[in-house]
């Protein structure tokens, strides 16, 4: 019997759904998801597997202009997701105007993969309206087939990973069958408490945060997990703990939970807050932090 298997690589702006689409595709919670946009800040690989066929996804950051070296080495992912892609998903949404198009676009014009285009969020227009859109992506990408999708509702979804199944090429697995990510659990880790401090805190301090996982030991009933929240000012750390440590309970609190559904038995979390001036600049620092190809 052939096998089937490919990457299929999801780009797009910030905040159109790439990590929900990922998700939804794969079934399980990989990417974590926030209304902020630079959520997701690495490429995260999510697997699907058949009996006959292995869909390697890619969740990639949102498109930007870079303003740190953090967003420079955000956007080396997107540009190499570019260049091992055998199918490329361009993600936009009902809100996306021409004039937004990112700089990126015209190389994505010149490939020769197979490229889809998914116009998520209809839920939040109308028949018309979406019409209007797919017309006007067939003009913009003559070469590209286009899906109107809700992640968040799973609308269409299905249809287009039936496509996606189609035109994946015949290949080997690239991954152990087992495998639902090439990231470890210390990553996921890290990204459940990022998320929380996304969720809970405003401006300028979720983007400056980087959560760092210390030490991990594994028993059979419990999980002791030890992380360093790093932020850049000592203004932002007071902010992160809060009045007697409160908001940090909370975030911990909040983590942990999400933790022990990840991991299928009982975490203790210790969290702490450390400065790290400037990070976001620190090419050392970031490469440290696995912002590297």
């Amino acid at each position: 019997m052939s096998h089937k298997a490919g990457y299929v690589n999801i780009l797009g702006r910030p905040n159109v759904g790439k990590s929900t689409l990922m998700n939804a595709m794969l079934g399980e919670k990989l990417s974590i998801i926030t209304p902020k946009a630079q959520t997701t800040r690495h490429r995260i690989i999510g697997i699907d597997n058949g009996d006959d066929y292995q869909i390697v996804f890619s969740d990639t950051p949102g498109i930007i202009k870079p303003k740190y070296k953090l967003h420079q080495k955000m956007m080396d992912f997107v540009r190499e997701a570019l260049t091992d892609a055998d199918i490329l998903l361009y993600l936009t949404d009902v809100e996306e105007k021409e004039e937004d198009l990112p700089p990126i676009f015209e190389e994505i014009q010149q490939l020769s993969i197979p490229l889809l285009v998914g116009i998520n969020k209809v839920d939040l227009s109308n028949q018309s309206a979406v019409t209007q859109l797919v017309e006007s992506w067939k003009n913009r990408l003559p070469s590209a087939e286009i899906f109107p999708l809700s992640a968040l509702y799973n609308f269409n979804v299905d249809t287009l990973k039936k496509r996606i199944l189609e035109l994946l090429p015949e290949h080997p697995p690239y991954y152990p069958k087992e495998n639902l990510s090439d990231r470890n659990l210390r990553f996921f880790v890290s990204e459940i408490i990022r998320e929380k401090i996304l969720l809970h805190y405003q401006k300028e301090i979720p983007y400056a945060v980087e959560v760092v996982i210390e030490s991990y030991k594994e028993s059979e009933n419990l999980d002791r997990i030890s992380a360093t929240i790093y932020v850049e000012r000592e203004t932002q750390k007071g902010i992160i703990i809060g009045k007697g440590g409160e908001a940090l309970k909370k975030i911990g609190i909040e983590a942990r939970k999400d933790i022990e559904a990840l991991v299928g038995k009982q975490v203790y979390l210790e969290l702490y807050v450390k400065v790290k001036k400037d990070w976001r600049n620190n090419e050392k620092i970031l490469n440290q932090w696995g912002y590297k190809i």
